[in-house]
């Protein structure tokens, strides 16, 4: 099953959408663009919108306000067998009493397709799926990961334009979460067929998206790739939704036209950009693994280890510092032998020479215009 030859795909344009149910604002006047081709996930709590969103551009939800353009089409109130877009559900939503090629043959059959065209397109959508030998089993014969692979042919059989996946690997067990998200991955790419993947695990978005949008209370916080969100969050929430993060008070020391200087329990930490917003009550981002922690330095903040917990490659330290009562977390990766700190054991921590963000009291970025 080649790109070319199957499928057509397209841009998926999202301008000032919202849902409201009666006063609650599920989704706030929301607009994105996703591109040709690319995969984007919605990332974000429960609650968020993120869900909402994607059945309106299925068409399953009607929006209060707003457009849903599918290319140069415009969808927003269309109906969702008319739609040029296929779901892949977080229950998988395969019918218990038909077999997987039955199962798959579904959409084809609805849209009355002839026989062979039928068989046809079963027997290529089985074998992109790795299926070959389960034609004949019913859901309840297959694992999770064979049923996810019955959903995903089935949605990707009558050729969308657009692949929508709602949270599709969250009743798998962990590995196989990580092997299925690869998978979906690799054939996303493979297909060239643009995709919205609605997920509130960062680490499932982080691995399997081009671009990630964060929502929050119904609106988008932030856009941006993985790398972006995680070294230039936006606000307090990203900072602390995407990854661990120690936010700790700062004291401004000077701002100039490239440089930002302040300190943190003493020490001297530059910010390589001007500071833009209100100069007072400055917090600043410091990550896990940013920070250092040694027996003994004079380059180092004293502390106190808390408690220590090994997550395989990683030693994740709660400490408490000596100056000022209040607690970090510390990744330190690797450790060899010496690199283990009991609980109470006196500790120095040394902090970055360089930070990338800098959060206002109102917890947005202080290097950004208000």
């Amino acid at each position: 099953m080649s790109k070319s030859d199957q499928f057509i795909t397209a841009s998926i344009g999202l301008k000032n959408l919202s849902k409201h149910f009666d006063d609650l604002k599920a989704v706030d006047n929301m607009s994105l663009e996703v591109e040709e081709g690319t995969l984007v996930c919605l990332l974000g709590p429960s609650g968020c919108g993120k869900t909402t969103t994607l059945r309106m551009i299925a068409g399953f939800e009607e929006p209060t306000m707003g457009k849903i353009f599918i290319g140069e089409d415009d969808v927003t109130l269309m109906p969702p067998y008319i739609r040029p877009t296929a779901m892949v559900f977080q229950s998988y939503a395969l019918f218990p009493h038909m077999n997987v090629f039955e199962n798959i043959a579904y959409g084809l059959k609805a849209r009355r397709l002839p026989k062979d065209e039928i068989k046809q397109r079963v027997q290529d959508a089985v074998a992109l799926m790795e299926l070959q030998g389960n034609e004949g089993k019913s859901p309840p014969q297959l694992s999770g990961g064979q049923q996810q692979r019955v959903a995903l042919a089935r949605a990707l059989v009558i050729r969308p334009k657009v692949l929508l996946f709602d949270e599709p690997l969250s009743n798998l067990d962990a590995q196989l979460r990580v092997r299925m998200r690869g998978e979906i991955r690799d054939l996303q790419r493979k297909l060239g067929i643009t995709s919205i993947y609605v997920t509130h695990d960062q680490e499932e978005a982080f691995s399997i998206a081009d671009v990630v949008a964060i929502m929050n209370e119904g609106k988008m916080v932030q856009l941006g790739t993985p790398r972006e969100l995680y070294s230039q969050p936006i606000n307090q929430f990203v900072a602390e939704f995407v990854g661990l993060s120690n936010l700790v008070p700062v004291e401004l020391v000077e701002t100039g036209p490239e440089l930002t200087t302040v300190k943190v329990f003493g020490q001297t930490i530059l910010h390589r950009e001007q500071l833009k917003g209100a100069s007072d009550e400055l917090s600043v981002v410091l990550r896990p693994e940013a920070i250092q922690i040694a027996r003994d330095s004079e380059d180092g903040v004293r502390a106190r280890v808390m408690n220590l917990a090994y997550i395989g490659p990683i030693v994740r330290y709660r400490v408490i510092m000596d100056e000022d009562g209040s607690q970090l977390l510390v990744d330190l990766s690797n450790p060899g032998p010496d690199e283990f700190y009991a609980e109470g054991t006196a500790v120095s921590i040394i902090l970055p020479g360089e930070v990338s963000v800098l959060l206002s009291k109102t917890g947005q970025s202080a290097s950004v215009e208000a």
